[in-house]
């Protein structure tokens, strides 16, 4: 594997890392509904 390929490998690989955790504890961080919002039509 050339070095190029493998830089790219490696970036693309992180990148695709720290985007997933970024939107995983954007997610977990949300706070619940809370049940009047759940209700309202």
């Amino acid at each position: 594997m050339s070095t190029s390929a493998l830089i790219l490998m490696v970036s693309v690989q992180s990148l695709v890392t720290v985007v997933t955790v970024y939107f995983l504890m954007r997610v977990l961080k949300t706070p619940p509904k809370s049940e009047s919002e759940n209700t309202e039509n």
